[in-house]
């Protein structure tokens, strides 16, 4: 079976069962890409504590899946185009389910080994569904990117909400509070099985197409700027996931209360993750958007960076609008800047790896900084830089171009 690119393609959503079913198998692979991830910083402490690690190695936890996004994203396009779209997702979501119990086994080499499984298995889903909504619903991105980019976010503030209660009022520890998502990969798996029959290899029209020549974004400034754009707001979500609350708990508040500080700032997100795709959809230039979003993030990180705890909601309320808004930007802009899904795929391919690799390093440095100065201040700073190197980014993504595949 040859299968045109255009041949997925619809005019308008039909609710048909096949609709439905596959809705909800991205809702539910979409749910996954953040939990294992966001559950771990609210209770960083435990884990440090229960396994003697540095704040660098403790840091370094969230930095592995982010090494994991930078060298597995590229390939993550070219196994989809030979494997199919589906058959990849599916296998990703085995190896997410199995980093998940590996990873809450009880030791540092188990804990990092499952850590790095994890981020392997995340990379396929962070790269192709932007991809597999330009494909199915050409039409549609900005609502079902809405769709997509909330029930991550719904699940990631679930997860970093409940991670603190479960390790202090039951008896399962950190490694219960980390093994529990298990359980929603597993149930993943379970809804996305129907799409397997849908699963077409996209290589041999590639190759016919390209011919020996392959394609590349690295001399496209609106592709590098996209990128960076990507791994300046993923640097901001995941310096801010693995410290912010133990910045909070050195302020004087509970690890409890610190938690819910951080699923605050998460909830927050949830509306702008699915207005800002919609919003963005139907603008030609983004670059207004990008300016509130910077503004945004400057005044919550200032507030934090300030000190105190009284305002403390607002900050996170604030700094949760622009992550939201942020994110949902970036997911826009691998659609948005491409023409077809395949373009798509390679951009989301680049800019998440790339991007990663840039945002990798942001929560090892800042405990490093944290080590070394015995002081929040100087890594908080990190916040403020980010954001302004955001900003330089976004107005150039935010313009209304297209990359340029251009032929090696």
């Amino acid at each position: 079976m040859k299968l045109k690119e255009t041949d997925r393609y619809t005019k308008k959503l039909n609710f048909e069962k096949k609709t439905w079913l596959l809705i909800i198998g991205i809702i539910f692979i979409a749910s996954t890409l953040r939990s294992p991830l966001t559950s771990v910083g609210p209770i960083i402490g435990p884990i440090r504590d229960g396994l003697g690690m540095s704040n660098v190695l403790a840091g370094f936890l969230t930095t592995i899946p982010l090494l994991a996004f930078a060298f597995i994203s590229p390939f993550a396009p070219k196994l989809s185009k030979r494997f199919g779209m589906e058959l990849t997702l599916f296998l990703s979501l085995c190896l997410l389910t199995v980093g998940i119990l590996i990873r809450s086994a009880g030791s540092i080499f188990f804990l990092v080994a499952g850590t790095f499984l994890i981020g392997v298995a995340i990379a396929f889903g962070n790269v192709l569904l932007p991809a597999l909504l330009k494909l199915s619903f050409p039409l549609h991105i900005g609502l079902m990117t809405g769709i997509y980019s909330v029930a991550m976010n719904i699940s990631a503030t679930t997860a970093s909400g409940i991670s603190a209660p479960i390790v202090i009022n039951t008896e399962f520890g950190w490694q219960g509070a980390l093994g529990i998502w298990a359980a929603l990969s597993m149930l993943a798996l379970l809804l996305w099985l129907p799409q397997l029959k849908n699963n077409v290899s996209l290589q041999p029209q590639l190759e016919k197409s390209l011919g020996d020549k392959s394609v590349s974004l690295l001399r496209s400034p609106i592709a590098w700027a996209v990128t960076f754009f990507m791994g300046l707001q993923s640097l901001l979500f995941y310096c801010t996931a693995a410290w912010l609350p133990e910045i909070l708990v050195s302020d004087g508040m509970t690890a409890e209360k610190a938690g819910w500080m951080f699923s605050l700032l998460q909830l927050s997100q949830l509306p702008m993750t699915f207005i800002i795709p919609i919003l963005a959809g139907r603008l030609k230039d983004q670059r207004i958007i990008v300016i509130g979003i910077a503004a945004l993030y400057l005044i919550g990180y200032g507030g934090v960076l300030a000190g105190g705890t009284s305002w403390i909601p607002l900050w996170m309320i604030l700094i949760g609008i622009a992550g939201g808004a942020s994110f949902g930007l970036a997911m826009m802009f691998f659609t948005l800047r491409t023409v077809t899904h395949t373009e798509a795929a390679e951009l989301s391919g680049m800019a998440q790896s790339s991007g990663y690799l840039l945002a990798a390093v942001g929560p090892v440095l800042f405990g490093f900084l944290h080590d070394i100065t015995d002081s929040w201040k100087s890594p908080l700073l990190i916040f403020m830089i980010g954001s302004l190197l955001f900003l330089i980014c976004g107005l150039k993504a935010g313009r209304d171009e297209k990359v340029v595949l251009l032929k090696n």
